[in-house]
């Protein structure tokens, strides 16, 4: 095992960047992800590593070998690729054996790291079966078995359950978690499933455009969004983003005034006409309804809950067993900025309803309309 680290990475194809000045450094033992849409460069970091590609500018280390110059065979890292490329003609046992014959490990090395390897993967009683025989998700597995068999320095995963149905995705995602606490080989692996990223990693790596947008934990990217991009890539429900108008110590938007919390206003030192995006994850906003003087918990100071109500249309209602996501507009924008929010189920929605939301200000991101930084909090 060893940790890997790029410094100011570069890779060019004539006139394109694939990826910009890619720097990280992955300690040894721990799982990362590389997330972000589809063009975004992590599949190009990938193979860099793997020496599949060769960096246009930059430095590689595996441990404490610099190795831009080093062949793919010569780097002691596996890699899994989305389509699985077992060998057809042969069996499990010669497949899980393949990468162990070929660096001339004696036999009975070969033959109990086999057993090793297929008992912890549960596949030992599938030795004797060629990949026609088997499902997609065994398949999957005979090829992470194949590449953990060679115990390589650096373990590599190129979106291996893309190709599986979703409830044996999540089963084989708990796997590999599990894998990883008992092996500890140093991984990365690439998804543009912001789930996986999640529920996966150690540390995230997003990227957008050949860039890093944002390196940390899943809770703290989560918590703590870099700029628009991250807060609207991670997150499922993704986060709404409301463009709006300061004014009169106010956001406008659309026809309605949110009055802005001092709070921010002390934060944001927003001039009068300024424009922002206000972004509001979907399980921060809640139905509104009205307190009474009569409870004893009522307060008239808004601020005290930091919550503000604005009205909304209907547009789909989407059920979900337990709760349900309604999409809906908002007067005064565009049919294209709808908002998400989740109701509990046991209330019938229909499109054309209205209803007022209450926006938990103390829950608000802030973010500049023409670059997406974030600006609050």
């Amino acid at each position: 095992m060893a940790n890997v680290r790029l410094e100011n990475i570069t890779r060019r194809y004539q006139n394109v960047t694939a990826i910009e000045n890619i720097s990280f450094k992955i300690p040894d033992g721990e799982f990362w992800v590389l997330v972000g849409p589809s063009g975004c460069g992590k599949s190009t970091i990938m193979r860099t590593i793997a020496g599949l590609e060769t960096a246009t500018s930059g430095n590689l280390y595996i441990g404490d070998n610099l190795v831009n110059n080093i062949p793919a065979r010569q780097r002691d890292v596996a890699m899994v690729f989305q389509n699985y490329a077992l060998y057809p003609h042969m069996t499990v046992a010669e497949n899980l054996a393949f990468g162990l014959r070929m660096r001339n490990v004696a036999a009975a090395k070969i033959k109990e790291r086999v057993e090793i390897v297929a008992r912890s993967l549960s596949i030992d009683h599938l030795l004797g079966r060629k990949p026609k025989q088997l499902s997609g998700g065994q398949q999957q597995r005979v090829a992470l078995g194949r590449a953990i068999a060679r115990e390589p320095k650096v373990f590599l995963l190129d979106e291996p359950l893309s190709n599986l149905d979703a409830q044996l995705r999540d089963d084989t995602r708990a796997e590999l978690k599990q894998l990883h606490q008992r092996l500890g080989i140093t991984t990365v692996y690439v998804t543009h499933d912001q789930v996986e990223a999640m529920t996966l990693a150690d540390k995230i790596v997003v990227l957008n455009g050949g860039k890093i947008q944002q390196i940390g934990d899943p809770q703290s990217i989560y918590a703590k969004p870099a700029n628009r991009m991250v807060a609207t890539f991670l997150g499922n429900p993704a986060m709404n983003i409301l463009p709006a108008i300061y004014a009169s110590e106010s956001f406008q938007v659309g026809s309605q005034s949110l009055a802005c919390p001092p709070s921010i206003q002390k934060r944001l030192q927003a001039k009068e006409g300024q424009a922002f995006d206000l972004g509001i994850r979907p399980e921060n906003i809640e139905m509104f309804a009205p307190q009474t003087a009569e409870n004893d918990d009522f307060k008239r100071d808004v601020w005290a809950l930091e919550k503000v109500p604005l009205d909304v249309e209907v547009k789909v209602v989407e059920p979900l067993g337990r709760e349900i996501l309604i999409r809906a507009s908002l007067p005064g924008l565009s049919a294209e900025t709808t908002v998400q929010l989740q109701v509990p189920a046991g209330v019938r929605w229909r499109s054309g309803d209205r209803l007022t939301v209450q926006l938990d200000f103390d829950r608000l991101f802030i973010f500049d309309p023409s670059t997406g930084e974030a600006l609050y909090p």
